[in-house]
């Protein structure tokens, strides 16, 4: 045994700053510098809403050795151990108690055991991962009890701070909070490379799932910098995408589009130049899908020029925005009649929509041309802009034909020739206003001849002038506020509308009003049935209005029908200068696409029919007020939700009324 110990002593000297698995004078420990990173995304599956980014490279470690022994080579000498010690480097302070600890936990060359060079490496590599040391090295030494194996060993500095470098969306304190425990201790590489992960998911917690650590820098002095790459945007590009799913054709050629790229950027809430995040980007695409102009989109992300920063692509596949359909009719109010009806929801790609409806009859020439632009270009304040062109002709349940009456003079219709316009705008988040003027020349017409008509079947005056026509021109003023968490299908919050008309007296009845209507609606969440999984909710909506001033007949408020009180045919209760509206349901999912409603609906003129020129209500014995109570159900298509409810009124009638959207 001298002897073998003689020979290992030689070539341990002999091979001391040579032979890497004996000599042991490991290099010291530099932090890793990961390569820049070039951030990409996999394209989004055909939602509305992007795929989770995944960052493409491994975030920077500090290459702490495998704790994993390395096993022996075949016939690799062995040597008893007689003692181990530790040191550090001459004019280094001693280690303290707990760090020598570490080493002698963390080695399993011991004393009174064998060891050999594989050993003694994967010793070094066992101090090295404890992340305490930024050089270790392994001395074998001859002794007449043994080889006494010195380990020297160079701790880290003690760490004095963490900085972030190149971080924009970091919010104060993040750092310290993570980091602050480490802050006058040994700096512990393992303990920063878990900062670092816990840093990556805070940006990824908050949306930035493309920020991560590229970089990590220490100083002699104890500092340690990460240098963060959060995704900042370079560049935001529109593609469009064909039949087949792609952006360019058979040819290789960019798949083109119909809708100008600015009728989706601007839709967006990020920025060239600011931080990509999920949740943001999310948010806009649905904005983006609510415009209605597209089947389908997502999100492709590629490098930019600077390959820390990412160009944001927005692909969409384009829906037929245009349909035009004809027809033809006979009406005993009309005659032969045919009908032409044109809509455009994507006018030369501003989605600016223009419709177009006509009715050409023997007696008459109906029509209504509209456009409407839902964003006003170039204006920083999303103004909508709206005009119309129409003449309508409608039955009025104001006059509707009371049992018993004479044939002439009781059935009329209300005839609108006229043209109006508004404007409309976002005052914050969850409020818009409005303001518009509309002019009408109202005609009251028998239904039969299509002739004007000044008097009812009583002899009471039908318009304000008494002449059969009157001029309408209204000034209109709109808020509303909205706090519903799902506009589509709410179950929390509210929403509050009020609208005021005010007309100027001009023209035929000088008609002199202001008109005023205010709706409250709200919401609770509840859990009652469990037929399916989805939304329920308790729905509250109280209505009311009044109009001072003139008060033309055909302008009163009508109660009774599918969107007041329900169970009552329209205008069945009465028509008042006054009313209001109370109405409670119970809205349940039943299965898939259908939900069912239960409902009930109280309304009342408030005794002010009588306050309605001529009194139209109280001569066709109309009570004034009256309740209606039953269950409905709700099916989800295309063209929005179609309603059908089943009522029952406080008369004793019945009602199907039918309908697109909830009454409230």
């Amino acid at each position: 045994m001298r002897i073998n110990l003689l020979v290992f002593t030689a070539i341990a000297a002999s091979t001391l700053l040579t032979d890497p698995l004996l000599a042991l004078a490991a290099p010291s420990q530099e932090i890793a510098q990961a390569p820049t990173p070039k951030p990409t995304v996999p394209p989004a599956s055909p939602q509305t809403t992007p795929s989770t980014p995944v960052s493409p490279n491994t975030p920077p470690t500090f290459n702490l050795p495998s704790t994993t022994p390395t096993p022996p080579a075949a016939n690799e000498t062995q040597v008893l151990v007689g003692e181990v010690a530790i040191k550090t480097p001459e004019g280094q302070p001693p280690l303290p108690p707990e760090l020598e600890q570490r080493i002698y936990d963390a080695i399993a060359t011991k004393p009174g055991r064998t060891v050999t060079r594989t050993q003694l490496q994967s010793d070094i590599n066992a101090v090295f991962a404890t992340g305490f040391f930024s050089n270790v090295q392994a001395e074998p030494e001859d002794t007449d009890i043994g080889v006494r194996v010195t380990f020297f060993v160079l701790p880290n500095p003690v760490l004095k701070a963490v900085n972030a470098d190149g971080t924009r969306v970091l919010e104060a304190g993040v750092i310290n909070r993570i980091f602050g425990s480490q802050i006058g201790k040994i700096t512990n590489l393992k303990d920063v490379q878990t900062g670092v992960k816990e840093l990556e998911k805070y940006y990824q917690d908050k949306g930035y799932v493309l920020a991560q650590v590229v970089d990590i820098k220490a100083t002699p002095e104890g500092n340690i910098n990460l240098v963060v790459s959060e995704g900042a945007i370079e560049g935001i590009k529109v593609a469009f995408i064909n039949e087949d799913g792609k952006t360019v054709d058979k040819d290789g050629k960019p798949v083109t589009g119909t809708t100008r790229d600015f009728i989706i950027t601007r839709e967006l809430t990020v920025k060239e130049g600011e931080i990509f995040n999920k949740n943001i980007i999310q948010s806009d695409l649905q904005k983006v899908f609510a415009l209605g102009l597209f089947e389908d989109l997502n999100i492709g992300l590629a490098p930019g020029t600077d390959p820390r920063k990412v160009i944001v692509t927005v692909n969409v596949k384009e829906r037929n925005t245009g349909s035009i359909a004809a027809g033809a009719g006979l009406s005993s109010s009309t005659g032969l009649f045919g009908t032409v009806s044109f809509q455009q929801q994507n006018l030369g790609g501003n989605n600016q929509k223009l419709g177009l409806d006509v009715q050409v009859g023997q007696r008459e020439l109906l029509f209504d041309l509209n456009f409407t632009d839902p964003w006003l270009a170039g204006d920083p304040y999303r103004t909508s802009f709206t005009a119309n062109i129409f003449n309508r002709n409608l039955f009025s349940s104001i006059f509707d034909t009371p049992v018993g009456a004479p044939p002439d003079n009781s059935d009329i219709r209300i005839n609108r020739l006229g043209a109006g316009f508004s404007f409309s705008r976002p005052l914050g988040a969850a409020t818009t206003a409005s303001l518009g003027l509309r002019y009408e020349r109202v005609s009251t017409l028998n239904s039969n001849s299509n002739e004007v008509v000044a008097n009812d079947f009583k002899g009471n005056p039908l318009t304000a002038s008494g002449t059969g026509r009157d001029d309408l021109i209204l000034l209109q003023f709109a808020y509303a506020t909205d706090q519903r968490d799902n506009p589509i299908k709410p179950s929390s919050g509210s929403v509050f509308r009020i609208a005021m008309e005010q007309s100027i007296p001009v023209g035929l009845g000088s008609i002199f009003l202001n008109r005023v209507r205010a709706s409250y609606s709200y919401f609770i969440p509840v859990s009652f049935l469990n037929f399916s999984e989805g939304t329920q909710a308790l729905a509250f909506n109280l209505q009311a209005g009044t109009v001072l001033g003139t008060l033309p007949p055909y302008e009163a408020f009508q109660l009774g029908g599918s969107n007041s009180v329900r169970g009552w045919d329209e205008g069945k209760i009465g028509s008042g200068r006054t009313f209001g509206i109370f109405s409670a349901e119970y809205r349940f999912p039943v299965f898939s696409i259908v939900g069912g409603v239960l409902f009930f609906d109280y309304g009342t003129t408030l005794g002010s029919d009588s306050a309605v020129p001529g009194n139209p209500s109280g001569a066709r014995g109309k009570p004034g007020s009256g309740a209606g109570y039953g269950i409905g159900v709700r099916v989800q298509s295309p063209l929005g939700s179609i309603r059908v409810d089943y009522g029952v009124a406080s008369n004793g009638g019945t009602q199907f009324s039918f309908g697109l959207g909830e009454k409230f």
